[in-house]
């Protein structure tokens, strides 16, 4: 059943675990989900150790700044192609944060510096597996 499919560099073969609903675990889906768990983490730290808020506003921002990368993680996790559509949406609003951060007070600017780099890897990542898997699909079709 592989012997007509092509190695994509440095990848598993082409299509090799691939779905509809899922994508292949290449090398690249590992990067894009070690960058999302990364960037859940920085969070997390950010927001209970690194800088936290005002204790009264501490729950809020919590639910805020986690729970939709909380929400995103399972589907991440396993490889569930419409999940790393939506988060690769939602990381930008991070891209966003990140950058505020990094240009703002000084004790948070290399906590920016590493949301800006974790979501860039992340994005990056997620449209090149999705990117993928469209050819792959397309390619299929017309085959097929």
């Amino acid at each position: 059943p592989t012997a007509g499919r092509k190695a994509v560099k440095g990848n598993l073969p082409a299509g090799a675990g691939e779905t509809a609903r899922e994508v292949a675990a290449s090398r690249l889906y590992w990067r894009a989900a070690g960058c999302y768990v990364a960037l859940t983490a920085l969070r997390f730290a950010w927001l209970i150790w690194l800088a936290p808020p005002p204790e009264s506003l501490r729950s809020p921002v919590l639910l805020i700044f986690l729970l939709p990368l909380v929400l995103g993680l399972r589907g991440v996790l396993h490889r569930r192609r419409y999940t790393l559509q939506w988060t690769g949406m939602l990381i930008l609003l991070y891209f966003i944060h990140g950058l505020l951060a990094a240009t703002g007070a000084a004790p948070q600017r290399w906590l920016g510096a590493a949301e800006i780099l974790l979501t860039l890897g992340y994005f990056s990542a997620v449209m090149l597996i999705l990117r993928r898997g469209k050819q792959r699909h397309k390619a299929g079709q017309s085959t097929g």
